[in-house]
């Protein structure tokens, strides 16, 4: 799937990649980051909007109609991948928004700070309130390997939240971590039907919530255009991921899942992003488009087999584009929803496994 890192260096994808990464220029003021040529990254919202003008469209892009109220995108050398710009209306945008961050990282759900903390309750709340998480006790001195088999032999909390003076009546002995700078670090969250990064497959003996139906009906409604008639997407499983400023997901396939034919819904949240749709390798160069809150993205079939990421997330106030979900994030009881969101992007991304 992945090949060598000196291959990947190589490859027409690796090059797309660099290309549209963040990287800074140091001046003696500040770091200003350096200039990209956007000229070739596809825009399906203006494309949506001319073709609402005048019904013309880009070369190689055709459209499909649907009982959703926007047309959804194909792409001519891509079968099996679906556009659909501006698919959710921005108070549905609030609602994931705001449940990615307070319910999805929520035990039994695994992230990647399972790995040396634990699962962690209620990681938003904690980093909304300062607070701090602290090794126990008993296990302070113990190194995070030690740690390690002591929650997975027992399988209890080895940390736990606690506010400042809590970290501080302990002085130096046990190890602490700011919940602010967790939640900044958390790069996904897992759904449903839980996966193992370890052996790369779905482990159905992981404890586990069931899909929240709001989002299976979601899915069910968004990957509808992609199945023959009469056939329902049925969403199992769905991987969270997180971006902050400079993050990136490197050109990957999704291919754990049995059936190729049943689409990978994705759902963009928050600042705008470079989405990249290569080919079956990596020597295929990729096309380039723009990704925005609300927009969602169908691959199946033959777009199951196309190598694809996410070299850029834009965070800065001219090309974010999250200016709607600013103003629904205005009241005093979002605030830390929205000095979260407007530095990051959430990508849900909803599967069926059997």
């Amino acid at each position: 799937m992945y090949g060598s890192a000196e291959d990947a260096e190589r490859t027409a994808f690796r090059k797309a990649e660099k290309k549209y990464k963040l990287y800074y220029d140091n001046t003696r003021k500040k770091k200003q980051p350096r200039p990209v040529d956007l000229s070739d990254v596809i825009d399906f919202k203006s494309i949506s909007e001319s073709y609402h003008r005048n019904s013309e469209l880009p070369s190689g892009i055709f459209p499909i109609q649907c009982d959703l109220h926007t047309p959804i995108f194909c792409l001519e050398t891509h079968p099996g991948f679906y556009f659909i710009p501006g698919a959710l209306p921005v108070e549905e945008q609030c609602r994931w928004i705001k449940e990615s961050l307070t319910s999805f990282p929520q035990p039994p759900n695994r992230t990647n700070h399972n790995a040396i903390y634990g699962p962690l309750q209620d990681l938003f709340a904690a980093a909304k309130d300062n607070k701090v998480l602290i090794q126990e006790e008993q296990y302070c001195g113990t190194n995070n390997s030690e740690v390690e088999i002591i929650e997975n032999d027992i399988n209890v909390p080895t940390w736990n939240f606690s506010d400042q003076s809590g970290a501080l009546s302990k002085g130096g002995t046990c190890k602490s971590v700011p919940a602010s700078a967790l939640l900044r670090k958390l790069r996904w969250s897992t759904l449903g039907m839980q996966f193992d990064w370890s052996k790369r497959s779905y482990n159905i003996s992981l404890p586990h919530n069931k899909m929240p139906d709001a989002l299976c009906l979601l899915a069910e409604r968004m990957a509808a255009p992609t199945l023959p008639l009469g056939e329902v997407f049925q969403a199992e499983a769905a991987l969270v991921n997180y971006f902050g400023l400079g993050d990136t997901l490197g050109g990957h396939l999704d291919d754990m899942e049995k059936d190729w034919s049943k689409p990978i819904v994705s759902m963009s949240l928050g600042c705008k992003g470079i989405f990249l749709i290569g080919g079956k390798s990596r020597e295929v160069p990729p096309l380039a488009m723009f990704v925005r809150s609300g927009d969602v993205i169908l691959m199946a079939g033959q777009a199951r087999e196309c190598f694809h990421g996410v070299p850029r997330i834009f965070t800065d106030k001219e090309n974010a584009e999250i200016s709607s979900l600013e103003l629904l994030f205005s009241d005093e009881e979002d605030s830390a929803l929205l000095e979260y969101i407007k530095t990051s992007r959430i990508n849900i991304n909803i599967r069926q496994v059997f």
